[in-house]
């Protein structure tokens, strides 16, 4: 047998346990691993030669796939430069199972050529770390390793999922003989089987009795995948129980629950918006009293530091398992359970209970939808007003002035959203303290939705990065994938938003908020879903910083790259503190005069450039075309006209509730 037989079992056992991707970059330490995995039938092996790059396409790979990709690379520092990556994985819940190839133990700290410490490399940001034995010879030692990368996979993909690494010491020869073929053995794997944590009845009810007789109950959703069941059960949730819910971009509750549910219908997304402004009644009438929230980060930097101020009395953190962050300082209840579970178990508690009762919602089957059951800022406001005769309109015609855009919401009035099982169990009294609160949520957001409208459509506007990416947004795909890169690109869009009833996934690597890998992991995406348009809407320090993305030799016809070059890291002219030093240009923006057009050619990518809005208006048709190919959009603005428009829109967001 083989002295490396251990080693060439590993992707047998990958295999089996359905990790069937795996990114490399080439080395010499590495190369039993190399070989093993790209001689295995079953398994897609991808090269990178940046392994910074790799790993975050990688990590594209697996946040598309929702399963867990493998990484490979040779010792020394090549481990390290996974780092940025395994720590995004780590706080996304991404399961990543990162192969290390190491120097044999005794050869640590003994200057020999690409040593490092490589034992547990990325400390506190991996789920766990793995040592793979140094010598497999014994039929023992044969078991433990096979052991250990079985236990190393189960950890990956155990709730909540994250990275682990598996260190890899190997001794030389490393190349088998010529004409030599590898054996994969049978082996034995240990298979981790998923289950769902239901709470008591008794805990349900008195969960249920909570909401429904507390008046400000407000749900806030973080960071999450789409997940039609989770919209289902939030939608019919908030239904059965008159209750706001707000959500990022990144949340994804923008998307559609079903192919049958009304598109135009959708939760509440323009608190980047009505967060913003000064108005102390708008704030009070927001505060909740009963605040639920699921899912990980906030992009709304509004919305987070209100919820610190505005500490309701109570607070329950829907996650399944895992630590779990006070992020308002309120925490009172961490509920096991995953999310779509628990809006689901809430209610059909209260549907088990109440079915049959004089008054009350009717009993579903499981499963079962009512046709219509969401909160909606601008369809459902009008019908309720139709329907409880309250006065509840939507904002009035806009006049076209750029610093007093539309009236605050009129916030008197009660409002009731009415539909198809909504409320019938709520006693008359609930019904309307919940409304009440309710109301000035549509309020707020129907007006962010016409003061956006109004102002981003205005006349005679210089050419700007906010405006040009509104109209791209407007202009990107129906089930597309749009990756957002951080720094302005991520926030713009959480403003923007996507238009009404398209089917577009949002993705961001907000677990870290950095730049480092935004375009890799946008590559990955794409690799992995050849059939669906992936969008990547980035700035040029995060474009630059990371074009060792397009280092590959894969085809990925269905990429868009739309790059905003203010030729500058603008952000610092958009916040205050660094906008007001004489050290902005130089220390802070870092001003640079490149332009993506090498980038493009030197990776075979359509390039089409533009600085005004006649160029933009007639570039994005053809640039989205499915029969362009690879394309990148590079939209040039001058960095102080973006910061002087911006300033004009949150000054325009402030005056009109003056």
């Amino acid at each position: 047998m083989s002295s490396l037989q251990a080693v060439h079992n590993i992707p047998e056992i990958c295999a089996q346990l359905g990790v069937t991707d795996v990114v490399l970059s080439p080395g010499s330490r590495c190369a039993p691993l190399t070989i093993a995995f790209a001689r295995h039938p079953d398994i897609t092996v991808r090269t990178v030669p940046d392994e910074r790059a790799a790993a975050f396409i990688g990590l594209g790979l697996a946040q598309t796939q929702r399963r867990t990709v493998a990484l490979v690379c040779t010792s020394g520092t090549a481990g390290l430069n996974y780092a940025p990556a395994v720590a995004e994985a780590y706080f996304q819940q991404i399961p990543l199972v990162v192969f290390t190839a190491d120097r044999p133990p005794e050869w640590i700290d003994q200057l020999d050529g690409q040593t490092i410490r490589q034992a547990d490399l990325y400390g506190a940001h991996a789920k766990g770390t793995f040592s793979f034995p140094a010598d497999a010879s014994h039929p023992d030692a044969q078991w433990h390793a096979t052991r250990l990368v079985s236990e190393a996979i189960g950890l990956a993909e155990q709730y909540p999922a994250g990275p682990v690494q598996v260190n890899v010491p190997l001794r030389e020869p490393f190349y088998p003989k010529a004409g030599e073929e590898l054996r994969f053995e049978p082996v034995k794997v240990t298979r981790e089987l998923p289950g769902r944590s239901q709470l008591p009845a008794s805990v349900l009810a008195e969960l249920r009795d909570a909401i429904r007789t507390t008046s400000r109950v407000l749900v806030v959703a973080g960071q999450h995948p789409a997940a039609p069941d989770l919209l289902r059960a939030l939608r019919q949730f908030s239904a059965a129980y008159q209750v706001p819910v707000v959500g990022d971009l990144i949340a994804n509750l923008h998307l559609p629950a079903a192919s049958d549910f009304d598109q135009r219908v959708r939760f509440l997304g323009r608190q980047d918006v009505f967060m913003a402004v000064p108005e102390p009644g708008l704030k009070e009438a927001l505060k909740p009293e009963l605040l639920i929230t699921f899912g990980q980060s906030l992009i709304s930097k509004a919305l987070k530091l209100y919820l610190r101020q505005a500490k309701p009395a109570q607070h329950w953190h829907v996650q399944a398992a895992g630590a779990v962050a006070d992020t308002f300082q309120s925490l009172t209840k961490v509920v096991r359970m995953e999310p779509a579970d628990f809006f689901a178990a809430v209610l059909a508690e209260e549907q088990s209970s109440s079915a049959g009762s004089t008054g009350v919602t009717e009993a579903l089957e499981p499963g079962a939808i009512p046709s219509a059951t969401p909160v909606s800022a601008d369809t459902l406001s009008v019908a309720a007003a139709r329907a409880e005769g309250s006065g509840f309109e939507p904002s009035n015609p806009v006049a076209q002035d750029a610093t007093r855009v539309a009236p605050a919401p009129t916030l008197a009035e009660p409002v009731r959203l009415t539909w198809p099982a909504s409320a019938r169990h709520l006693s008359a009294a609930d019904t309307l303290a919940k409304a009440a609160y309710l109301k000035p949520w549509l309020a707020a957001e129907n007006w962010a939705t016409d003061f956006l409208q109004q102002f981003m459509q205005q006349p005679n506007q210089p050419f700007n990065e906010f405006t040009a990416i509104y109209q791209t947004l407007h202009q990107v795909p129906d089930r597309a994938a749009l990756h957002l890169a951080n720094s302005m690109a991520v926030r713009y869009a959480n403003i923007l938003g996507v238009p009404a009833g398209r089917m577009i996934e949002v993705f961001a690597n907000r677990g870290t908020s950095g730049i480092d890998g935004c375009t890799s992991t946008a590559i990955g995406a794409a690799l992995a879903r050849p059939d669906r348009p992936v969008v990547l809407l980035t700035g040029d320090v995060a474009f630059f910083y990371d074009r060792n993305a397009f280092w590959h030799n894969y085809a990925t016809p269905n990429l868009r790259v739309v790059l905003l070059n203010n030729h500058a890291g603008g952000i610092f002219r958009l916040i205050d503190g660094p906008r007001q030093q004489p050290e902005l240009e130089e220390f802070f923006e870092t001003r640079q005069v490149l332009t993506a057009e090498n980038t493009a050619r030197d990776f075979n990518l359509r390039y089409v450039a533009v600085s005004s809005f006649a160029e933009l208006e007639s570039a994005l048709p053809t640039f989205f075309a499915p029969e362009s190919g690879a394309s990148l959009l590079e939209i040039t603005t001058h960095s102080p006209t973006n910061a002087a428009f911006f300033e004009q829109y949150r000054a325009a967001v402030k005056s009109s509730f003056a």
